[in-house]
């Protein structure tokens, strides 16, 4: 497998720690997606920006063959840092929280190596995505024409993985990652006195009950054998001590792994909300909305990902169909237009990391190097030169 320099690591290195100095939320990644477009042009990659606003999209072709798209996010949150790297965030009420930073480091150390050492037949795709957080980047740059402007026959992902030690990956042969649902619940009643309550409809006591109500769709209403997950996470009404409100509002999200159980799930959602408020005489609005699908990997290509990651760090150190998680990503969308894998690469050490997410969260630059070779990996497997398509195809028959 190939080996990744120690130049291009410590470009790696000051490529994440300025990402992370400057994080940049939603469709704004302006200059996180200037630095990449300069870096990648440089290297002498053809460069195209725009899609979805500050999404970056590079192309290495070399001769005929078939093409393979490697993507990275590059948006931070709405977190304030409380870390006390040298390289914490500079920008008040922001930061790069999930290992963003460190995922289009890796894929930019990954097109060093590969515009250098051009050991493959066909073209890569270098795809670096804005908006992954909430806002369903990856739903944008497909909508305004990726994959028919940029063809590719494959796609692959990665994200780094707190609670899988350093040097590790993990890899499943389908849901990788839950769908995202949102909804609100607003129960409409009529305003009175509080001391008199008799006079109007109190929506407090209704919601109430929708609240515990939808505690019970995956208890009672799903297969032992399905997954889903429905929180509710907000409830607001009233703005004052001596007034029953008009209204209550509660919100909340949902998690599944096929479309099958979302449907059940919504049905179940609208269900409750409209009968609980009309049995205590108000009404209630349901909006629901499908914001990620389930992540879903192709087995044929969860394969490829398990033998190029295999190759790199051993059998041992390779997860296969670990337990799918609850968290949602907008890879999604690639792979309901594309076959590909999403991949989990490890970043603990003997000291465990802090969550995703956590205002403490630092990507572990000790796994760039391992991440880009693994990219690299990918491409040289996938788009083997024709000398080395039959010691490959060898390869992936041993047991």
């Amino acid at each position: 497998m190939a080996s990744i320099s120690s130049d291009t690591v410590q470009a790696m290195v000051a490529w994440r720690h300025d990402l992370h100095a400057h994080p940049e939320t939603a469709f704004t990644e302006v200059r996180t997606s200037e630095l990449v477009a300069r870096a990648l042009a440089a290297l002498g990659l053809e460069v195209h920006r725009g899609l979805a606003k500050t999404g970056v999209v590079a192309s290495i072709r070399n001769g005929d063959g078939p093409v393979i798209g490697l993507r990275a996010d590059m948006d931070a949150l709405f977190v304030e840092e409380r870390g006390a790297v040298p390289h914490a965030s500079r920008h008040p009420g922001k930061m790069h929280a999930c290992g963003h930073d460190g995922h289009t480091a890796m894929l930019l150390g990954a097109a060093r190596h590969l515009a250098a050492h051009r050991d493959f037949r066909g073209t890569v795709r270098f795809i670096f995505q804005p908006a992954e957080e909430n806002e369903c980047g990856g739903r944008v740059m497909i909508e305004e024409g990726l994959f028919d402007r940029f063809p590719c026959d494959q796609v692959y992902a990665m994200h780094n993985w707190p609670g899988l030690p350093a040097g590790h990956f993990a890899v499943n042969h389908g849901p990788m990652m839950a769908s995202f649902d949102l909804f609100e619940i607003v129960v409409q009643g009529r305003s009175t006195h509080a001391a008199m309550p008799e006079r109007g409809i109190d929506p407090f006591p209704a919601a109430a009950q929708i609240v515990l109500g939808l505690q019970t769709i995956v208890s009672r209403r799903l297969s032992v054998n399905d997954r889903a997950v429905v929180s509710v996470t907000q409830v607001h009404g009233g703005e004052t001590w001596n007034t029953i409100p008009e209204t209550v509002t509660i919100r909340g999200g949902v998690r599944a792994f096929c479309p099958q159980v979302q449907d059940l799930v919504e049905k179940s959602v609208r269900e409750i909300g409209e009968s609980v408020a009309r049995a205590h005489g108000a009404s209630a609005a349901v909006s629901y909305q499908r914001r990620y699908p389930p992540t879903i990997n192709t087995p044929a290509e969860a394969d490829i990902a398990i033998a190029v990651a295999r190759a790199l760090v051993g059998a041992d150190k390779v997860t296969v169909d670990p337990a799918a998680s609850m968290a949602s990503e907008d890879f999604a969308y690639f792979l309901q237009s594309r076959p590909g894998a999403y991949v989990w690469i490890g970043v603990d050490t003997d000291q465990p990391s802090v969550p995703l997410h956590n205002a403490c969260y630092d990507f572990n630059d000790e796994v760039l190097g391992l991440g880009a070779a693994f990219f690299v990996g990918l491409v040289n497997d996938c788009l083997a030169a024709p000398a080395d398509a039959a010691r490959i195809e060898f390869a992936h028959a041993l047991p």
